[in-house]
């Protein structure tokens, strides 16, 4: 019996260390599909509030669009411009990012990407920013402390 017991105790040790060198390997790192960039979460501002307006609040699957209404656009301007156009205002939309791409599903489907280009500035702590392509116009929103 004793002789038993010490055979297995190499054996359990040479299978643990191959299991560890093995897993160790692995290059594991977890995704959350469907979610945004840990980066992108909060409440961002418009940078330059002179021309357009709006407010985004984003959570882990879900964002909020308040302002970029209609009516801010200047009488005989191209609404093409004016950021997040079309999309319901508002309400909780589900949404996600990927390559840096905003994906946001309004009114059950899903829209065309928003490329975006997420940066910091200053000393720490940073100021974030978010700077958008809408038309040819820039639209920079600036991150909430």
């Amino acid at each position: 019996m004793i002789m038993n017991t010490r055979k297995l105790f190499p054996a359990c040790g040479i299978f643990l260390a191959a299991f560890l060198m093995i897993s160790c390997q692995w290059d594991y790192e977890p995704v959350y599909y469907d979610s945004f960039a840990y980066d992108l979460r909060g409440t961002w501002v418009s940078n330059d509030p002179s021309v357009y307006y709006g407010e985004l609040e984003i959570d882990f699957n879900r964002i909020t669009i308040v302002g970029y209404s209609e009516s801010q656009t200047t009488f005989g301007e191209d609404d093409i411009i004016r950021p997040f156009k079309g999309f319901t205002k508002g309400a909780a939309l589900k949404g996600y990012s990927e390559n840096e791409i905003i994906y946001i599903e309004d009114a059950g489907l899903l829209q065309e990407g928003i490329p975006y280009t997420y940066y910091t500035a200053g000393n720490y702590p940073y100021d974030e920013f978010i700077r958008f392509n809408f038309g040819g116009r820039i639209e920079t929103l600036q991150k909430l402390r």
